[in-house]
């Protein structure tokens, strides 16, 4: 999560505590339903702020990519705030102590929301920029350069130091190649690098070299290192900023020398003992709704109520995978193992609004309780599409050293694909979760799977 993020977060949560204790305090003496006196307690404020943080979260209030304007701040500022009006209700429903008066909280969450736009709006103009020198002036140096302007976190790019080498190509020969324009300013050669970042107050430099043997500036960049700039090579700077891997760059040794791909037995104990647990809450809430999606299924297809499939798992260990049956019976009986496409023929119309919302997902409870998946991971590829994937896509095996999931990173970021190429972009997330596996990931990962069930993003 960026600085930025954290700030904004921090800021609401403090806004909605203040929100609801002003009302409360100028507001007449409450009595609950009990008739006794109401006092305002830390549950109930605890309450409020989890829920307008979690209805601006789905609402994309906090959304990083990309740096929207004041009118589209008010949107979704206005959105979060009627979103939460459904979370609220339940609660009245359910636990009618837990909060003041109902028109305490709807005038409280009106004072929050025009709060909370004018913070966004102000905090729109605050700049924390990142001042970036990129060592290199070929084709590499050029991409870290599109990559940082395209970044939300304001990062600038003071310039290029150049390196010449015949293994690292200029960027105006790349130009001719590839519509990317050319490398501006050059402000030096390497021997310049410390005072260079030293007069421009650089924070860090990005080793951006397609060959380092023979060219690297060892002594310089060091210089740099020792006076307190940080030292990042291209691979890592791109992870930093798309939160996937930069396969093109990454050699074996990278994955042994690199941080990451770290996870403690106490870690995945803990995972494990999480995944049964929303697995059972899972099967209870949803196993009384089967008989009615058997009902739906069987009038709208013929076939059978379940569609099972071998996929691959952890270690490359094949399993049997559940899940409702969204397709005509023996829909790959003439096509055999093909990956569906848009608008696929083969999809019923009852399966059509399944996926779209992940009902067809249900019976896979029961693969994360037998052990076989996890709740949040890379989503298990059938054993005909890994043998073929593994022989084209470099590192493409490396996906296999956690455990499948239900959701994963590849899922909430990238939408759903059908060719090579996809399999090779929803890759780079995959190792990317693999490599930082923690829990504040697989949290950040069931948040955003809960925006795409509810908002049908990428569902085919």
């Amino acid at each position: 999560m960026s600085f930025r993020t954290i700030v904004q977060f921090a800021f609401d949560a403090l806004l909605a505590v203040l929100s609801i204790s002003l009302v409360y305090s100028i507001r007449p003496s409450q009595f609950g339903p009990d008739g006794e006196l109401y006092r305002l307690h830390s549950g109930a404020v605890v309450l409020f702020v989890c829920v307008v943080l979690f209805s601006s979260f789905l609402m994309d209030v906090y959304d990083r990519s990309g740096k929207p304007r004041k009118r589209e701040v008010l949107i979704r500022v206005m959105l979060a705030a009627m979103a939460s009006c459904l979370p609220f209700s339940l609660i009245y429903a359910s636990l009618p102590l837990a909060l003041p008066l109902q028109s305490t909280v709807v005038i409280a969450i009106g004072i929050f929301a025009i709060v909370q736009f004018l913070f966004h709006a102000i905090f729109s103009y605050m700049q924390f920029s990142l001042r970036v020198l990129v060592l290199g002036n070929g084709s590499l140096a050029a991409q870290m350069a599109e990559i940082a302007e395209s970044s939300e976190r304001n990062i600038k790019v003071v310039g290029f130091v150049a390196v010449q080498s015949p293994g690292n190509e200029r960027a105006s020969d790349r130009n001719r190649m590839v519509d990317v324009k050319p490398v501006e300013p050059i402000l030096g050669d390497a021997t310049e690098l410390p005072l260079l970042a030293s007069s421009l107050r650089v924070d860090t430099i990005v080793v951006a070299l397609s060959e380092r043997r023979g060219v690297f500036p060892v002594r310089e960049v060091l210089q740099c290192k020792m006076n307190g700039i940080d030292i990042l090579d291209a691979p890592t700077f791109y992870e930093l900023i798309c939160k996937k891997l930069m396969l093109e760059q990454i050699t074996p040794s990278w994955f042994f020398l690199s941080s990451g791909f770290r996870r403690t037995s106490l870690f995945m104990a803990f995972k494990r003992f999480l995944d049964i647990l929303l697995s059972l809450i899972g099967l209870a809430i949803t196993l009384p709704f089967f008989p009615l999606f058997a009902l739906i299924i069987k009038l709208d297809s013929p076939g059978p109520l379940f569609f099972s499939q071998i996929r691959v798992g952890l270690h490359e260990k094949e399993f049997r995978l559940y899940k409702f049956r969204t397709m005509r019976q023996d829909a790959e009986k003439v096509s055999g193992a093909v990956w569906s496409t848009e608008n696929d023929p083969r999809i019923t119309r009852i399966g059509s609004f399944f996926r779209k919302v992940r009902i067809d997902e249900f019976p896979q409870f029961y693969n994360v309780l037998m052990g076989d998946m996890s709740f949040v991971g890379p989503r298990p590829e059938r054993p005909e599409f890994v043998e073929k994937l593994k022989q084209i896509i470099p590192y493409y095996s490396k996906r296999h050293f956690v455990k499948p999931g239900l959701t994963g990173w590849a899922q909430v970021c990238y939408p759903y694909g059908s060719t090579v190429e996809d399999a090779v972009e929803k890759l780079r997330y995959d190792l990317y979760y693999t490599k930082n596996l923690s829990a504040y990931l697989d949290l950040l990962i069931v948040l955003e799977t809960v925006k795409v069930v509810l908002f049908g993003r990428g569902g085919r």
